[in-house]
C-alpha cells in the first residue's frame, strides 16, 4: 500500500474516500483513532492508503478534484 493523503481535515479525508470508492479504487485509512491518544485535538493526520497498481488513477482522481496529494 502507498500513501496517498495526508490531512487533518476530516471533511477531505471523507471527500476524497468518496472520490476513490466511486472509481472502484480500493482505500484505507489510517490513524483513525489516534484522535483517542491525543486527546481530539486534531494535531495527528489522518493518512489514505491506495494500492500500488491503484495510485496513478488515485492521484489524478485526486487531482481533478484540487485535493493536495502526500509527497
Amino acid at each position: 500500500m502507498k500513501e496517498l493523503l495526508r490531512s487533518n481535515d476530516p471533511t477531505i479525508i471523507a471527500f476524497a474516500k468518496a472520490l476513490l470508492q466511486g472509481e472502484d479504487i480500493g482505500v484505507f485509512e489510517l490513524d483513525v483513532h489516534m484522535s483517542a491518544l491525543e486527546g481530539s485535538v486534531g494535531i495527528l493526520p489522518r493518512r489514505l492508503m491506495v494500492r500500488e497498481t491503484d495510485l496513478f488513477m488515485a492521484r489524478s482522481v485526486m487531482r481533478d478534484n484540487n485535493i493536495e496529494l502526500a509527497e
